[in-house]
């Protein structure tokens, strides 16, 4: 392939464009506020899970308290019933009178079992809801953090899309004056190459691969045209030549 030396210099400006927005791009992914929301993401879903897991424990201990409030109170209700009926001297046969006397004697035995299981299931919602405090304020925590790094990702990432627009506002036509073909090799090669299509020849050394030109080669290249465009033995990249060559 033929191209005008002035052209393959320009080409070297043109991988300048290309490879700063590289660099802007992987900036971008790799910015400090990305990873660590990257990282956030998965601690912030167990910690939710868990928050939902502890909450229908609460649901649940919530119900199981109202029952246990609701048989007491079903309990006591009924000693005050008896014990009401007894006082008012409404029973007044001698075996049911020892009868009732002996149910209230049950009922309040009842009444305790009910009251300690009551206490119970009181101390195990008053943990399960310290428990799920601790988890809704640590989930909080993560959203205001994400929510900062989220604000300062999105200026950064707005920073670098506007510079990348100015790179690709160059770029265009610098690319648009030079041979087609000479570009359409270079952006395979770049595809090919890390990003890097073509490197200046420099000081006998291929700037792509940094691998010493050896002196066989050399003697190839200072043989060829100005206008051939060459490409480096062992990375395949378009070499251009420059007076800093070693030529």
């Amino acid at each position: 392939m033929k191209a005008d030396p002035a052209a393959q210099l320009a080409l070297l400006d043109l991988q300048r464009l290309d490879s700063q927005a590289d660099q802007l791009r992987h900036h971008r992914r790799t910015m400090p506020e990305v990873v660590e929301l990257g990282a956030l993401e998965p601690q912030r879903r167990e910690v939710d899970d868990r928050r939902r897991d502890q909450q229908i424990v609460v649901d649940d201990l919530t119900l199981a308290q109202r029952r246990a409030d609701a048989d007491v109170e079903q309990v006591r209700a009924r000693r005050t019933r008896d014990q009401g009926r007894m006082d008012a001297g409404l029973v007044t046969n001698p075996k049911d009178l020892e009868r009732m006397q002996g149910e209230l004697v049950s009922l309040e035995r009842r009444i305790g079992v009910l009251e300690d299981a009551e206490l119970e299931v009181m101390e195990q919602l008053e943990q399960a809801e310290q428990a799920l405090a601790t988890t809704t304020s640590e989930l909080a925590a993560i959203d205001v953090r994400v929510t900062d790094l989220v604000a300062t990702r999105d200026e950064k990432t707005a920073d670098i899309d506007a510079r990348l627009a100015d790179l690709d506002g160059t770029r265009a036509p610098a690319a648009a004056e030079l041979p087609t073909d000479l570009v359409a090799l270079y952006e395979r090669l770049r595809a090919a190459k890390d990003g890097v299509g073509t490197a200046e020849l420099r000081q006998r050394r291929c700037g792509g691969c940094h691998l010493g030109i050896d002196n066989a080669e050399l003697q190839v290249i200072r043989s060829t045209a100005e206008d051939q465009v060459v490409r480096c033995e062992e990375c395949q990249r378009i070499l251009v030549r420059t007076a800093e060559s070693g030529l």
